[in-house]
């Protein structure tokens, strides 16, 4: 059991993918249903993004760059504006159906939510939706970067086969690039608004999704000839990509061995709409959790 704990927090942290297009999007107000209200929910219109592939690549035994893939979204994308507050959760804590919050953290209807691990996120969007008859969970990696637009650009970096640390130096120096002794929550809006209407991307708040760390060996072409998922580390996106232990609520205290660590951890949901089946590709439906 150590040593499966320690192998989790051994696994880095890293960051690249490229920005989506820009569609304007369509915000739908915030509606009471039941005794629980529903979040402001944007409409983000289908389209096609460029997007770098998650998780960590070799070829012919040696480190390799993630690939860049384009991808088509066939339906509209509805997504939280904001990440799910701390009051919202605490709700949730209240009924018995989420886990207590650590006494730091302000409990406020306009801040997010944060020191949340993977489960609790889980917890939440299964409480949220039996509350609201609606059906809600977290975004996949590639949903979050298609909602992201502009406020992410294509950050992969080469590997230098004759020195393959230039690559974590490198990635190190670009993470730092920020203040880290800031890690208040901030209200809503701090971090401003994206093209597509969505408020606080890449600010000090990262954000759980549902995909899981992959481990990926490509052929001579570049496509993935075989691959190794960890579903026990999830990504979290923030100002860069994290990969982060599930159960880790504070990455600052462990959970990434390299790297800088999530200054804070939080999430937004997907609606999942009653007509769509979300996908992209098969390989989607592989990695996303099934809901109960």
């Amino acid at each position: 059991m150590l040593i499966a704990f320690k192998l989790k927090l051994a696994l880095a942290c890293a960051a690249g993918f490229a920005g989506p297009l820009a569609v304007a999007p369509l915000v739908s107000e915030m509606t009471a249903h039941g005794s629980q209200s529903e979040p402001v929910i944007v409409e983000i219109a289908a389209g096609s993004f460029a997007y770098r592939e998650a998780g960590d690549f070799t070829r012919g035994g040696q480190q390799a760059e993630a690939p860049l893939r384009a991808l088509q979204f066939d339906r509209p994308l509805h997504i939280m504006r904001e990440q799910v507050s701390s009051a919202d959760y605490q709700l949730c804590v209240a009924d018995g159906a989420c886990r207590a919050l650590d006494k730091d953290v302000v409990i406020a209807p306009d801040r997010p939510v944060v020191q949340v691990n993977w489960h609790d996120a889980e917890a939440y969007a299964v409480w949220l939706s039996r509350k609201t008859s609606q059906h809600y969970r977290l975004p996949s990696d590639e949903e979050w970067a298609f909602a992201a637009g502009s406020k992410f650009a294509d950050d992969g970096l080469a590997v230098d086969p004759d020195d393959p640390a230039k690559r974590l130096i490198s990635r190190y120096e670009r993470e730092s690039d920020r203040d880290l002794a800031d890690t208040a929550a901030y209200p809503f809006g701090k971090f401003g608004i994206n093209e597509r209407g969505v408020l606080d991307l890449a600010g000090n708040v990262w954000e759980w999704t549902s995909t899981c760390f992959v481990r990926s060996a490509l052929d001579q072409h570049g496509s993935i000839a075989r691959q190794n998922a960890n579903c026990g580390v999830r990504i979290a996106e923030g100002a860069h990509r994290a990969y982060v232990t599930d159960f880790i609520r504070d990455a600052r205290a462990g959970g990434c061995a390299t790297g800088v660590p999530p200054a804070n951890l939080g999430f937004r949901l997907v609606r999942e709409e009653r007509t769509w089946m979300a996908s992209v590709s098969a390989r989607w439906s592989k990695v996303w959790t099934a809901r109960s």
